[in-house]
């Protein structure tokens, strides 16, 4: 980043406005809060494709991120790794990758109701670039099963146009970018079984638990 590009020339207009140290001064330190909001600069330049944020929550930390047309990514961050989750960011959405947690707030928001129970319903826009044919067709299906209802392999890989293709769903589930959210917890195997899950079945049962007293198989 250099003084030649819009966020290079931001950064040192903020840096030659900033007060003198108190040292220079005698004056009490700056409020570093007050200085430019480097990841607005950065939007305002047309230089963030990819914004993230990350969230404690009951299930363990969050990693989101977001871009213009939606959520495209939900990661438990001890499972896929933050380093991992945003060098595949970089290389599939977007290089233009930076911390900017206000971009964030709604789907933060809606996250904490949600695995508090007061939430069973995301109203939250999805970028879905970073899935495909067959496999897109399977989460789409998945995104469809209601709170508090379960669904099988079999069903959704049925209403991604392909009922034998059980195996195929569940790596696509198992891939599913957007956990929690596009609800593949709800998907269980035919005998009832949990199946697996992205972040680890122990997560998979709490987050049916929440969900529990309405529980039902879907056909």
């Amino acid at each position: 980043m250099t003084e030649s590009d819009p966020l290079g020339r931001a950064l040192t207009d903020a840096a030659r406005r900033e007060p003198l140290g108190p040292a220079a001064t005698g004056a009490a330190p700056p409020d570093r809060a007050a200085l430019p909001d480097v990841s607005a600069r950065a939007a305002s330049a047309g230089l963030l494709d990819v914004a993230y944020a990350e969230l404690d929550s009951a299930v363990g930390r969050l990693l989101l991120a977001a871009t213009p047309r939606g959520l495209v990514r939900v990661a438990y961050v001890d499972f896929s790794g933050e380093d991992a989750v945003l060098a595949a960011l970089a290389e599939k959405v977007s290089p233009r990758v930076l911390a900017a947690p206000r971009r964030l707030d709604e789907p933060r928001r809606e996250l904490e109701e949600y695995l508090a129970g007061g939430r069973r319903r995301f109203e939250l826009a999805l970028d879905w670039r970073l899935v495909r044919g067959f496999g897109r067709r399977v989460l789409e299906a998945t995104a469809q099963v209601p709170y508090g209802s379960v669904s099988t392999y079999k069903q959704v890989a049925r209403e991604a146009g392909n009922e034998r293709a059980s195996r195929a769903a569940g790596n696509a589930l198992g891939a599913n970018p957007l956990p929690i959210v596009v609800p593949c917890h709800r998907i269980l195997h035919s005998t009832g079984g949990l199946g697996g899950y992205t972040g680890g079945l122990e997560r998979k049962r709490m987050l049916l638990q929440i969900e529990s007293g309405q529980a039902t198989l879907g056909a």
